[in-house]
């Protein structure tokens, strides 16, 4: 998901209160805890609390009880028809602080790998004024009311948001949340509260050296009013953010104990193995089932519209079941369907008439009649499968009163939301346990895995869990769009750009995700980058012909429009640069005078790189991208070594502008993890169709990059004042143009279509 998507500032609705938690190895919230936790958060006394984005906090004096979850950790409940002793302050719906000092903050994000549970905490932290180590977090449970990031419009985890949300109202909850507490000891001590101040969770009166901890002050502070206009600490005065803390949920993940939805086990639970129909649009014709309900451990043989699951005690009997099966499919008409027609449709439609403009300066027509030199050039980018590490799986438990979901998702209200449409249980009655995602990169902002799940187990007493092989995940995915892009430039008699169009043809992810954000034809996602390019060109047209591909579905790809514009734009700056026979840094510095930020990340990586100081040995190249997409501003440059069309990336050195840093070492683990992800896309992976069908169906022929692959990546991060900018996806979407534009440099082959291993194979 990317920046269009905020810009639109939308997203699914959901309208109740529903739970989260880690049932299996591990308890967080339970239903019956949040549920009563819910329905004591309102408005504060005095009006509420408005801190720039809407901070939910509890009702002046409720009472609230603590409950412990199977982990220990801390987690609030509270019900103003039930009385319950004080025991814990919860000022907002982040933080709750029990009578023994214990903090447990709530993290509106989900964690999949970004760091998002130290990063978020470290803010809170920052203003509370706690040591970060004593800290536990929790997954926020699926309730927009509460945890919607308005960047997106909803309660969910992508576009590289998480710290842009959070920079704010984390902050300020951890603020008002201090200010309560010193309130509460002066209160107690009766001194002015400005005369006290807070320090490693206490609060501390230097004049009569008293100091009392926050678990002392719960009870009077969760009386007072809600403070407005809370001043947050001046960045000199930062303790936490800025730096290098070490990750809050490693621990877990090194000793096993971490909960991924793959992890889950509960009493009775069984297991589905699942075929559907390898034709898009297709439909399961008849099954013969008589083989497979002989193999011990098989109890059911359930059929579904495009689909057939396998139930068994445990996976290897479900597994063994499904291969017995003898099953016919209704292919339909998608069963022509190839690559070919799919690639002529995207053609025709970019040749055809008009787009829905995106973009209009100047005048693009004089600039190309003035234009010395014109430059025309087609790009292509193949669908993308996501293949994240933990397969697609979902967990359910279907009964007449009630609904259980075990997952890992980005998008917990939406699982909420198809529970209701299928079960047909009102949406108090759906409980979904969010746990850590083993990979998400857009995958699990859909919901097809707890569609088809929830499906199954309403044909079941028990639970079961669905899990998808690896095939059926790689040929049933969700894939990055095939897009097409056709640009073109003028030049002037000094080689500077004078004209610049740009068309974008492929599939609108938007359309279907979010339709409000698409006006008046434009995807704003399938168009970033190349809508707000930092270079200065004085007359442009860049539109967008929605064409989709048929019967192929199609969704959020790590990085998504900026990936597939910054690999055309990048790359057709090079063609421009060697045309006027200019270096490419050089030619980019001269267009970039408009845009300081990211003049400096360009100097910031070439100088580091070593750009123009040495020379590379024959078969070696270096190329160089730009890019200012999710609120950053990168520069890449890439070393690559060609030998008999298999390249090779030695070196890639990135320097990034993200504004104000909060943890730099996840800011160097994302933007490493995002290069070793671009550069899996940009030479190896590809999904092809042929006879309606997805023809890879696993690492063996969708390849991955290996460690021993792996180039040194040298991540420099520059000093900024700016508000905070996105990092999880800008590394994939700047890698492969530099890639490529490398490869130019080693070869003199210019490659206009990816991924660059099959293609310079027959360049």
């Amino acid at each position: 998901m990317s920046q269009g998507l905020i810009d639109a500032q939308i997203g699914a609705k959901a309208d109740a209160a529903h739970t989260a938690g880690r049932e299996s190895g591990g308890g967080r919230f339970s239903r019956r805890t949040f549920l009563k936790f819910s329905a004591t958060v309102g408005a504060a006394a005095g009006g509420g609390l408005l801190l720039g984005f809407s901070l939910p906090v509890l009702s002046q004096g409720q009472n609230q009880e603590l409950e412990q979850g199977p982990s220990g950790k801390s987690v609030v409940g509270g019900d103003a028809s039930e009385p319950a002793p004080a025991g814990v302050f919860a000022p907002n719906a982040f933080i709750q602080i029990d009578t023994t000092g214990k903090v447990a903050l709530v993290i509106p994000k989900v964690e999949m790998g970004q760091g998002v549970y130290t990063s978020i905490p470290m803010l809170i932290a920052e203003e509370l004024e706690v040591p970060l180590d004593s800290v536990t977090v929790d997954h926020a449970p699926p309730n927009e009311k509460l945890f919607t990031d308005p960047l997106l419009g909803g309660q969910l985890t992508g576009g590289s948001t998480s710290i842009r949300y959070a920079w704010d109202p984390m902050r300020k909850a951890g603020a008002t949340a201090r200010v309560l507490l010193i309130n509460a000891a002066a209160q107690q001590w009766q001194v002015d509260p400005a005369t006290c101040h807070a320090q490693a969770g206490q609060v501390l009166h230097a004049a009569s050296n008293r100091s009392i901890g926050y678990g002392q002050l719960v009870g009077i502070a969760a009386k007072l009013p809600a403070p407005q206009n809370v001043p947050l600490k001046d960045p000199k005065d930062f303790k936490l953010i800025g730096t290098s803390a070490k990750r809050l949920d490693s621990p877990e993940k090194v000793d096993g104990s971490a909960v991924f939805g793959l992890d889950v086990r509960l009493p009775d639970m069984v297991y589905a193995a699942i075929s559907t129909c390898p034709v898009f649009g297709g439909t399961l014709g008849s099954v013969d089932d008589s083989a497979a309900k002989k193999i011990p451990g098989v109890r059911q043989v359930i059929k579904a519209d495009n689909a057939v699951a396998v139930i068994g005690d445990h996976t290897w009997a479900a597994k063994r079941g499904l291969a017995a099966l003898v099953i016919t499919w209704n292919e339909g008409a998608g069963a022509n369907l190839s690559m070919k027609q799919i690639v002529d449709d995207l053609a025709a439609a970019a040749d055809h008439g008009t787009g829905a403009v995106a973009r209009k300066d100047g005048d693009v027509g004089k600039g190309f009649s003035d234009a010395k030199t014109r430059i025309d050039a087609v790009y292509q980018q193949p669908f993308l499968a996501h293949a994240t590490m933990e397969p697609v799986n979902c967990t359910v438990h279907v009964r007449p009163d009630g609904c259980d979901i075990w997952l890992g998702t980005q998008v917990p209200t939406r699982i909420v939301d198809t529970a209701v449409k299928i079960t047909g249980l009102p949406a108090d009655k759906i409980t979904v346990h969010n746990h850590l995602l083993g990979g998400g990169f857009g995958r699990r902002l859909e919901f097809d895995m707890a569609t088809q799940a929830l499906k199954i187990g309403k044909q079941l007493s028990v639970p079961v869990k669905v899990v998808w092989t690896r095939e059926e995940d790689i040929q049933h995915d969700m894939y990055r769009p095939y897009y097409y892009d056709k640009i073109s430039a003028g030049l002037d008699a000094n080689g500077k750009p004078i004209a610049w169009q740009h068309r974008i043809v492929g599939s609108s992810i938007l359309a279907r995700f979010a339709p409000p954000a698409v006006q008046h034809g434009v995807d704003p996602d399938a168009v970033e980058v190349a809508s707000d390019l930092p270079y200065d060109l004085p007359n442009q047209l860049i539109d967008y012909v929605r064409q989709e591909p048929r019967t192929v579905p199609t969704a959020f790809w790590r990085g998504v429009g900026p990936t597939r514009s910054t690999f055309v734009v990048e790359s057709f700056i090079d063609e421009l640069a060697a045309q006027a026979k200019v270096d490419p840094v050089k030619y980019r510095r001269d267009l970039l005078g408009k845009t300081p930020r990211a003049l400096n990340v360009l100097d910031t990586a070439t100088r580091a790189a070593g750009w123009g100081s040495t020379s590379l040995p024959q078969g070696q190249g270096r190329g160089v991208s730009v890019m200012h997409a999710f609120g950053s501003f990168f520069a890449m440059v890439a070393d690559v070594t060609v030998d008999e069309g298999e390249v090779t990336v030695n070196r890639v050195v990135c320097a990034v502008d993200c504004g104000m840093t909060v943890n730099p070492n996840t800011i160097e683990a994302q933007v490493q993890g995002g290069i070793i992800f671009g550069i899996t896309g940009a030479l190896y992976s590809e999904i092809t169709i042929k006879d309606g069908r997805v023809e890879q169906s696993n690492f063996t022929d969708y390849r991955m990059l290996r460690i021993d692959q792996t180039p040194n990546i040298d991540v420099h991060i520059v000093k900024s004042t700016e508000a905070p900018g996105g990092i999880g996806e800008p590394g994939t979407a700047a890698l492969a143009a530099a890639v490529a534009n490398a490869i130019y440099a080693a070869t003199g082959k210019r490659l206009r279509q990816l991924p660059v291993g099959s293609q310079l194979k027959t360049a």
